[in-house]
């Protein structure tokens, strides 16, 4: 099967090629760009299609132009998915939230998983092994946080985030940056060790732009999977084109 997903995030879009399963290539731009959907699906001989979209649909006359020659989904609340969907109000759920718990069941398909994705918010969503999605958290990013410690207050500067933050700062500036990302390591450690209570074999699954900052200030033990949607995505498309054939 040869697959084109796209993940269309807050701050950028990322494109994986699949080819029988394996992720080919992967490749991101700051913006949509028709030119890259039509040359990478052209170039690798692709037949499907799927995106994601946390802000945005794709332009009717472009579906309209993909559709003539490739098989085109979008990941919304109606489309069929791998796993079951037990979150109150499916049609507010965020799909980049439904594509990484997808990922987490193509990589860990008898797990309970934590899945963390840290982005512009950090999500942190549960997958129990069974196949059952029960739903999760939202929190401010990394960089949210520092930038509204800058904003809301009258005086205190922005910093940037750094990737091993001492327990405690001796500066305001390493306050700030503790506060923004040691905070949010805890708070994910946190959830784990009471999610552990229910399910002690619970696996971290980490992932997102800020997961390289995370995974070095966590101590608990992680699985770290930068592609995590782009697997999900490829998942459901797969599961799609399966029932269809």
């Amino acid at each position: 099967m040869r697959n084109l997903v796209i993940d269309i995030g807050n701050s950028r879009v990322k494109y994986g090629v699949f080819l029988d399963g394996e992720l080919h290539s992967e490749h991101h731009n700051k913006a949509l760009s028709s030119a890259d959907i039509f040359s990478l699906a052209t170039n690798h001989s692709l037949k499907n299609i799927i995106y994601s979209s946390v802000a945005t649909v794709l332009p009717a006359d472009l579906e309209e132009e993909i559709r003539k020659d490739f098989r085109l989904l979008q990941l919304d609340q109606h489309l069929p998915l791998p796993f079951v969907n037990a979150y109150a109000t499916p049609a507010t759920l965020g799909k980049d939230r439904l594509a990484a718990a997808a990922g987490a069941r193509h990589w860990y398909p008898k797990s309970n998983c934590l899945i963390v994705d840290a982005g512009t918010c950090i999500t942190l969503d549960v997958l129990r092994a069974d196949g059952v999605y029960l739903g999760g958290n939202i929190s401010p990013g990394i960089r949210m946080r520092l930038l509204a410690m800058h904003q809301q207050t009258a005086r205190l500067p922005l910093v940037e985030p750094v990737s091993s933050p001492e327990l405690w700062g001796t500066s305001t500036e390493t306050a700030l940056q503790n506060g923004g990302l040691l905070g949010a390591a805890l708070e994910i450690e946190a959830l784990a060790q009471r999610l552990q209570q229910q399910w002690p074999d619970l696996k971290i699954v980490l992932t997102g732009g800020d997961a390289a900052f995370l995974a070095n200030s966590l101590e608990c033990k992680i699985f770290v999977h930068s592609n995590l949607v782009l697997w999900g995505l490829n998942k459901i498309l797969t599961y799609n084109v399966e029932q269809l054939a």
